[in-house]
């Protein structure tokens, strides 16, 4: 069985069939097909990403997704199978917490604005109360929020896909340097204009 099928549903190679993609992707799962492990290329990704979006649902099948945020790497691999984070305080609805006791399959999609790359993750998720030494190796000292629990992922499969209709967009952070840049060369002209 291929590790797409975790998407690649029965109903959804019907639709691929029906629509003309089937073939392709047959010839994807039969080729290089999608990761199940976490690799080299998978963590230098995880190491540069600061954001993700996590998709969890309820029993009954009612969606949620949920943005979470950290300093860059915060998503951390624990082994070739497992992602961790520190899950920190926030709104207090706790819907990724409850949908994930009663439902724990789960996606997280990753985005990489600037180099328009994006990679999706299937797997569960379960959360960890009270790992003091766990928390303690996901914490950064200098991220200023409070650490509640840990969020483990059992990764069962990623693919990283195509760039079309990604939009490049740019952290502060990511511009500064130029505009830093822009405003010492406007002053040195200044000074030279006088």
């Amino acid at each position: 069985m291929p590790v797409s099928d975790i998407a690649f549903t029965p109903a959804v190679k019907a639709e691929q069939e029906k629509r003309g993609s089937r073939a392709s992707y047959a010839r994807m799962e039969n080729g290089r097909g999608w990761q199940s492990r976490v690799t080299d290329d998978l963590k230098a990704f995880l190491a540069e990403r600061d954001s993700f979006y996590l998709g969890t649902a309820s029993a009954d099948g009612q969606p949620y997704i949920q943005h979470r945020g950290g300093p860059k790497g915060f998503l951390k691999p624990t082994d070739e199978q497992t992602l961790a984070m520190a899950d920190f305080a926030g709104n207090a609805q706790y819907i990724s917490i409850g949908n994930a006791s009663e439902n724990p399959k789960a996606t997280i999609f990753l985005m990489d604005y600037v180099n328009q790359r994006r990679v999706k993750l299937w797997g569960e998720i379960e959360f960890v109360e009270d790992d003091v030494e766990l928390l303690g190796k996901l914490v950064d000292p200098d991220y200023k929020a409070r650490p509640q629990r840990v969020m483990l992922f059992h990764l069962k499969a990623w693919d990283a896909n195509c760039p079309q209709h990604i939009t490049p967009r740019f952290t502060q952070a990511e511009i500064q340097p130029l505009i830093d840049d822009l405003k010492a060369r406007i002053a040195e002209l200044e000074a030279q204009a006088r």
